[in-house]
């Protein structure tokens, strides 16, 4: 339904609009304790103050490499999958992942590729916590479309191209996207920043880390009390962050990040119309799916359209 440019913001616009040089690369190593960042070419950045919002990974099950693993982040990789997808459509691809992204995204693949059989296995209920109508309106609509469920299945390897869950084979695909909810990235175990036991990075009420405060960490890659791992809460971060990253630089008071009790969740059907769901609230009727899919679309397009620089 949309471009990829439609998706992305290009930051490097965004950048020299502000004065901000862009460095692109992957960050391989970084020592907390000499201000230091290694890139994935070997360069070296050093830095006085430090914002990360590198985010997380999906986590994969133990596997032999018989099954091609896509993770569904980073995107720009994933989307090169789904283009060669296109062109030569697998005979079955699962999704593995039972929260919002995988439920969006299982149902946005099956509506491009028709011809593929796809399943969705969740280690817990689908859409847990979630209030229950919802989920059975989901469950309904992944009935309608002819994908099938398997909740309450956990993956614990994958080996001779086969998926295995206590103890059987539950499938045998052509391919598995990994929408699996959130894991650390490698560096951060290493990097004398302080973790939870998790691994994610550990934050005070203003967002910098407990024992770096020269540092400060915002979305996925941050552990902090009251806050879940979604786009929600990482764009609510954001206004705490700028403001906390000036004053910092500016020997001023830094503001403590209050996050939501309730977040709203609008869930992509991939067919225009989307799911609603709102604390313990949820909307999901056929007649109002086309409303809130209109709603979710101008949500997002005018976020996006409010970053973007020409």
């Amino acid at each position: 339904r949309f471009h990829v440019e439609q998706c992305a913001i290009d930051l490097r616009p965004l950048a020299d609009s502000v004065g901000l040089r862009m460095v692109y690369g992957d960050i391989s190593a970084m020592n907390a304790d000499r201000q230091k960042l290694v890139l994935s070419n070997k360069h070296t950045l050093a830095y006085q103050l430090l914002s990360i919002n590198t985010g997380s990974e999906p986590p994969a099950p133990k596997n032999d490499g018989s099954v091609p693993l896509e993770p569904a982040k980073p995107f720009a990789n994933f989307f090169q999958r789904w283009q060669l997808w296109r062109q030569e459509p697998p005979g079955e691809i699962v999704v593995l992942g039972g929260g919002p992204a995988a439920f969006e995204l299982v149902l946005a693949l099956q509506w491009k590729l028709p011809t593929t059989g796809f399943r969705l296995i969740c280690a817990e209920e689908l859409l847990s916590g979630q209030p229950v109508a919802l989920q059975q309106a989901a469950a309904a609509l992944m009935r309608e479309r002819e994908i099938e469920c398997l909740p309450d299945t956990a993956i614990s390897n994958i080996r001779d191209g086969q998926l295995w869950s206590g103890g059987k084979v539950v499938a045998h695909p052509d391919a598995v996207v990994l929408a699996t909810g959130a894991a650390p990235l490698p560096w951060y175990a290493c990097s004398a920043l302080a973790t939870d036991n998790r691994g994610f990075l550990r934050v005070n009420a203003c967002l910098q880390s407990v024992n770096h405060p020269q540092v400060f960490i915002s979305g996925d890659a941050c552990s902090h009390n009251g806050s879940q791992r979604s786009g929600v809460y990482a764009v609510r971060q954001g206004p705490t962050l700028a403001h906390n990253v000036m004053a910092f630089l500016n020997d001023r008071p830094l503001r403590q990040y209050q996050p939501q009790t309730r977040t709203l969740a609008l869930l992509a059907t991939a067919d225009g119309g989307a799911l609603l769901s709102y604390g313990k609230h949820s909307i999901s009727t056929t007649v109002m799916r086309p409303l809130l899919g209109f709603w979710k679309d101008r949500l997002d397009q005018g976020f996006i359209h409010r970053h973007e620089r020409k």
